[in-house]
C-alpha cells in the first residue's frame, strides 16, 4: 500500500446563474450542472447580491433584462468580489452596443438567447479558465510582491502603517530603542527594520536572547574573554559587542538580564569601551543598541530587578508594537497570506476560509499573535477537506469565542464570568437584542475599518440588511 498522503479531490466550479424566467433557469441549471459545475440559480438581482455577499464564484451567468436591478448591476456586485469571477451576459434583445457595453464594464462574453447550449458550454470552460489562470497569476505576484512587505512585515491597518512611518523615523537616529509588545507580535522584525533601514545597514545585526543563556556564560557571551578567563576558556573569544561593532546588537528579553550585567551594560552604553571577561584593558565599540521585552519593566523596577537609570537609557526611543487583535482587517490579509504560502511551498490546493471561519477568527484575541495565526493556517491547511478552511478545521478556542469577547470591544466588554445582573424590576437597564446585535455590527466594522462591503461578507448577510441593521439608507 503506497504510504503517500491522499490529496483531497478539488470540488466543481462553482457558477451562479441568474435568469427571472423559471423555465430558463432551470435550463441553465440543468445544463451546467451536466457539465461538472455547482450551481446555484436565482431570479433577480436583488437575490445575487445576498448570495454574492455571502459565497465566492468561479462564474456568474446572468440575463441582462431581470426584474428590479439588471444584469449590469448584477456585473457590478460580482466585480467587487476577491477574486473576480468570470461573467457570461445574457439577452433576448442582442445589440452591438448592448454587447460592447457588457464587456466595457468586465463581462468576459456576451450570448443572445435563446442560448445555444454547446456554446454556453464552450463559453462556460473558456471563461473559468481563463479566469483560474488569471487567479493563479494573481496569487503569485501577491505572494512574490508581499514576501517581504516592509523588511519581513506584512500589514496595512493603520496601526501597522504607522508603525512602519516610527520605524523609518526612529532608524535614521543612533540612539538606543527599546521595543515593546505581546509575545508573537514580531519584535524581532521590527529590530531587523530598524538596522536595515538605518545607516548601519552595512554592519553586523547581531541578536542574542538574554532569557536563553545561564547568567555565568552571558557576560562572556556578550564582552567576549580572553583565554584561560575561566575554566574551559582555552582560547580568547571576541563577544557580541565587538561582533557588532559598525552595526545593531538585539538584546531580546532584557527583562531576563542579570541585575550585575545590566549595570556592565549601563556603563558600556555611556562610554562604548567593552572590557572582555579576564582582559586588563578596554576596546572601543561603536554599537546601537535595539533592546525588548514582553514584560513590564516598570514592574521589574518597582521590585528590584531591573535598574531604573538602565530603563531610561534604553529607552531613548521606544515602539510599541500593536497586538494582531488591534489590526483590523489585517487578521484576513495575513492569514490567506499563511494560506498562500503553504500552499507554494508544499504543493497543496490553494485554501480559502468560509464566512463562518473568518467570522471567528476576527473575533479571537490571539493571545499568540502573528506567530499563533501562522500555525493555525498551516494546520487548517493540512486538514481542510476541501477547497475551503471551515470552523470545524480550526482548533475549539478559536471558533468557541463569543461575541462578547470580540478584540473590538471596549475593555468593560471583555468579562470573565457573567454580566452584572440590573434590577429585575428595572427593564430599562436591560439593552435589546436589537442594540446588542447593532453593537456586535459595530465592533465588526471597526476591525474592517469601516468597509461595509467586507463587513457584510464576515457577517453573513447583504450590504442592504447591514445598512437597515444599522439604521442607515443605502447609498446606491
Amino acid at each position: 500500500m503506497s504510504s503517500k498522503a491522499q490529496v483531497p479531490a478539488m470540488p466543481p466550479e462553482s457558477v451562479l446563474v441568474v435568469e427571472d424566467d423559471r423555465g430558463h433557469r432551470e435550463l441553465l441549471n440543468e445544463e451546467l450542472t451536466e457539465a461538472g459545475y455547482a450551481v446555484t440559480a436565482v431570479g433577480s438581482a436583488e437575490d445575487a447580491a445576498q448570495v454574492l455577499a455571502q459565497e465566492s464564484f468561479s462564474l456568474v451567468v446572468s440575463d441582462l433584462r431581470l426584474p428590479g436591478a439588471d444584469g449590469f448591476q448584477v456585473l457590478q456586485d460580482a466585480r467587487a468580489q476577491v477574486p473576480t469571477p468570470g461573467f457570461i451576459m445574457l439577452t433576448g434583445f442582442g445589440t452591438i452596443d448592448q454587447a460592447v457595453a457588457a464587456l466595457k464594464a468586465g463581462a468576459d462574453d456576451f450570448l443572445t438567447k435563446p442560448v445555444d447550449l454547446d456554446h454556453l458550454r464552450l463559453a462556460a470552460d473558456r471563461v473559468t479558465e481563463a479566469r483560474r489562470l488569471k487567479d493563479e497569476v494573481r496569487r503569485y505576484r501577491e505572494v512574490l510582491a508581499q514576501a517581504d512587505g516592509f523588511h519581513g512585515m506584512q500589514g496595512r491597518s493603520p496601526a501597522m502603517l504607522q508603525l512602519f512611518d516610527l520605524i523609518r523615523r526612529i532608524a535614521v537616529a543612533d540612539g538606543s530603542v527599546l521595543i515593546t509588545g505581546e509575545s508573537g507580535t514580531g519584535k524581532e522584525l521590527v529590530a531587523r527594520a530598524l538596522h536595515a533601514e538605518s545607516e548601519r545597514a552595512h554592519g553586523s545585526f547581531v541578536a542574542i536572547n538574554c532569557a536563553g543563556i545561564p547568567e555565568a556564560l552571558l557576560e562572556s557571551e556578550l564582552l567576549g574573554h580572553v583565554a584561560g578567563a575561566f575554566s574551559g576558556a582555552k582560547g580568547a573569544r571576541r563577544g557580541l559587542f565587538t561582533e557588532a561593532d559598525g552595526g545593531t546588537l538585539f538584546l531580546d528579553e532584557i527583562a531576563e538580564m542579570p541585575v550585575a550585567m545590566q549595570s556592565k551594560l549601563l556603563r558600556l552604553l555611556q562610554d562604548g569601551r567593552v572590557r572582555p571577561v579576564g582582559a586588563n584593558e578596554e576596546i572601543a565599540t561603536d554599537v546601537r543598541i535595539v533592546a525588548a521585552t514582553h514584560q513590564d519593566l516598570r514592574a521589574h523596577i518597582a521590585d528590584g530587578r531591573f535598574r531604573e537609570d538602565l530603563y531610561y537609557r534604553l529607552e531613548t526611543f521606544r515602539i510599541e508594537i500593536p497586538p494582531l487583535r488591534e489590526r483590523g482587517d489585517d487578521i484576513e490579509r495575513l492569514a490567506l497570506q499563511f494560506l498562500r504560502q503553504q500552499a507554494l511551498a508544499r504543493g497543496l490546493p490553494e485554501r480559502r476560509l468560509s464566512p463562518e471561519a473568518l467570522r471567528a477568527l476576527v473575533r479571537y484575541p490571539f493571545p499568540g499573535n502573528v506567530r499563533e495565526l501562522a500555525s493555525l493556517m498551516e494546520r487548517a491547511a493540512t486538514l481542510a477537506a476541501g477547497e475551503v478552511i471551515e470552523t470545524r478545521d480550526l482548533p475549539e478556542r478559536v471558533f468557541q469565542v463569543p461575541p462578547e469577547k470580540s478584540p473590538g470591544g471596549a475593555a468593560g466588554d471583555r468579562q470573565d464570568g457573567p454580566a452584572p445582573v440590573p434590577g429585575v424590576d428595572d427593564d430599562s437597564q436591560w439593552p435589546t437584542l436589537e442594540e446588542r446585535e447593532r453593537d456586535y455590527i459595530r465592533r465588526v466594522l471597526r476591525h474592517v475599518e469601516g468597509n461595509k462591503q467586507r463587513a457584510a461578507r464576515i457577517l453573513g448577510i447583504g450590504r442592504k440588511t447591514l445598512y437597515r441593521k444599522l439604521g442607515e439608507s443605502d447609498p446606491s
